[in-house]
């Protein structure tokens, strides 16, 4: 018959929808109270599962003690057992990360890949109520969105949480009542981190003022998760309302759709957030919603640009070939990188000659076209005459005429002849002093092919 823990567990499940009743499952095992919890009630409810350890070699013979613990209690309950021992400190210094997110690293890197080589249906982890507050609560120190106050999820991908349910005494009086022992982390009793500052020394003064302040606040955290799932249906219609285009590198936001909505900020942080940029910077963002164009601002990955009446995400594309130069000696066929093609031909004018009037493609007397070509992207004072006109034009005040935005440019390519003159800005225009007129003899054909 199972005791009033294991049946709370049960229905907090079934409610949840987080296991099946055929499914195969990971637990990770520590050897402290909580996930030993996991292991017997698991056990208890009748789940197939096989338990897992990381050994991070920090506190030397206490964390083989809890190996050997993890051990010996999976062969009492007759589970399988998976270890692994782990470098923590190289790792950490390596990655230049802090040791408790290379443990995390390191941890669920493993779960992942032992679910994988075992086909197992998901990884079961003891984060329990107490651990949800402590996170909201952390959380609400740092400064966080709707989004952060809703505690720990009950299910995150493959990695689901079925203790989420029951507190820490829950947890210590169900082990105490089927006489289940377990390990103590010493270090999770020392106040040096900011999670066991909050464990140690805050909640308890929190249940000092209200006995029943952890209950009350994972309550808070459940309507939070209600309310916000109304909230994202509510924002992801704005979203789509002021997203105007988006493609595989480029996000455009219309500024005058998003300055309607009741809350701006939020639904540009929305948006935003996921492509690096910090509260702080998107705070900035919406304060200059009306800055002339050419206002930038960059994220390690993306770069945000205010240019005529639109917000530009573009990602940042580190490119090898960005400034590269390559020389065309002669005709022929030219691979400026494993997308882009150039052709190079040379044909004679005859009476059923055609000029291209594709922007792919261009003709050019071929006798005011001398080569070596080189094929590069613009520079700084790049000049050239567009064709049609007979004066001299700065090429980035073209690209602006033809309302090309400052990403736009840092990607337009050109092809210059062997004396520096501008001869083609690519797929755009060609320069007038290399049109084709009345006794032309030859033409210079280049295609440009995109291979996708």
């Amino acid at each position: 018959m199972l005791n009033k823990f294991a049946l709370r567990v049960k229905r907090y499940v079934e409610i949840n929808h987080l296991l099946s009743a055929n499914g195969r499952y990971l637990v990770a095992l520590s050897g402290g109270s909580d996930s030993v919890a996991l292991l017997r009630v698991m056990i208890d409810l009748g789940y197939c599962v096989e338990a897992m350890h990381c050994n991070f070699r920090l506190r030397g013979e206490e964390s083989d003690r809890d190996e050997k613990f993890c051990e010996n209690l999976c062969n009492e309950q007759n589970v399988p057992f998976h270890r692994v021992h782990f470098d923590t400190k190289s790792y950490a210094s390596l990655h230049k990360v802090s040791i408790e997110m290379a443990a995390r690293e390191l941890r669920y890197d493993y779960f992942e890949k032992l679910r994988k080589d075992l086909s197992a249906d998901a990884i079961l982890v003891a984060h329990h109520r107490d651990d949800s507050v402590e996170t909201l609560l952390i959380n609400l120190i740092r400064g966080t969105g709707l989004h952060g106050l809703q505690g720990i999820s009950s299910r995150n991908g493959y990695i689901i949480r079925p203790l989420l349910d029951v507190s820490r005494n829950d947890i210590i009086d169900y082990l105490n009542s089927i006489q289940q022992n377990y390990v103590t982390d010493s270090s999770n009793n020392v106040d040096d981190v900011t999670r066991n500052k909050i464990r140690l020394n805050i909640i308890p003064l929190l249940n000092q003022i209200n006995p029943s302040a952890s209950a009350d606040i994972a309550k808070t955290a459940n309507r939070i998760r209600q309310a916000a799932c109304i909230f994202d249906e509510a924002i992801k219609k704005c979203i789509d309302e002021v997203v105007v285009k988006k493609t595989s590198s480029c996000t455009y936001i219309d500024i005058d759709r998003l300055k309607s909505m009741i809350s701006s900020e939020y639904v540009l942080y929305s948006i935003i957030h996921d492509y690096s940029f910090t509260p702080s910077q998107i705070e900035q963002i919406s304060e200059n919603l009306d800055a002339p164009s050419g206002k930038i601002w960059t994220s390690k990955s993306h770069n945000l640009l205010i240019d005529r009446g639109m917000i530009i995400i573009n990602s940042i594309n580190i490119d090898d070939n960005q400034n590269k130069i390559m020389k065309i000696p002669e005709t022929g066929n030219y691979y400026y990188n494993e997308n882009l093609e150039f052709r190079f031909s040379v044909s004679e004018i005859d009476s059923d000659f055609e000029p291209s009037k594709i922007s792919e493609v261009v003709t050019l007397d071929a006798d005011k076209v001398n080569f070596p070509l080189v094929i590069r992207y613009i520079k700084n004072a790049d000049r050239f005459v567009p064709f049609g006109m007979n004066g001299s034009k700065l090429l980035s005040d073209f690209l602006t005429d033809n309302k090309l935005t400052l990403f736009d440019k840092q990607k337009q390519l050109v092809i210059e002849d062997n004396e520096g003159n501008i001869v083609w800005v690519v797929g755009l225009r060609t320069d007038n002093r290399c049109r084709i007129i009345k006794g032309s003899s030859h033409s210079l054909k280049i295609e440009m092919r995109r291979h996708i």
